[in-house]
């Protein structure tokens, strides 16, 4: 039994839990809509294409897209460093009990 529960607790459910922020991780990418905006990155921001606003429109979508970008890299950064905490401490949670118990 001893066996079964280090197997669970060191083996399966980390692994679970790694399947579980992959999958957070692509629906936080496309609520972000990150991949989206490096794609058209050079393109208008709001396909604006009348003579004489084309260049005005992309430079526009490139400063605005920077900025964007920028902050959804900071947020799954940040979400990223999270989960990778949450995973270390949980696996690092038995030993913390017994390491408490027996201060």
């Amino acid at each position: 039994m001893p066996f079964l529960f280090l197997k669970f607790w060191f083996i399966h459910a980390p692994e679970r839990l790694v399947k579980y922020f992959f999958s957070l991780n692509h629906a936080a990418l496309q609520v972000l809509s990150l991949p989206l905006m490096l794609r058209t990155f050079f393109h208008p921001l709001k396909n604006e294409y009348r003579k004489g606003l084309v260049g005005f429109s992309i430079g526009m979508g490139i400063v605005v897209k920077t900025f964007l970008i920028f902050a959804d890299s900071v947020i799954m950064l940040t979400l990223i460093g999270l989960e990778m905490a949450f995973v270390v401490a949980f696996v690092l949670w038995p030993f913390a009990t017994i390491y408490l118990l027996f201060i």
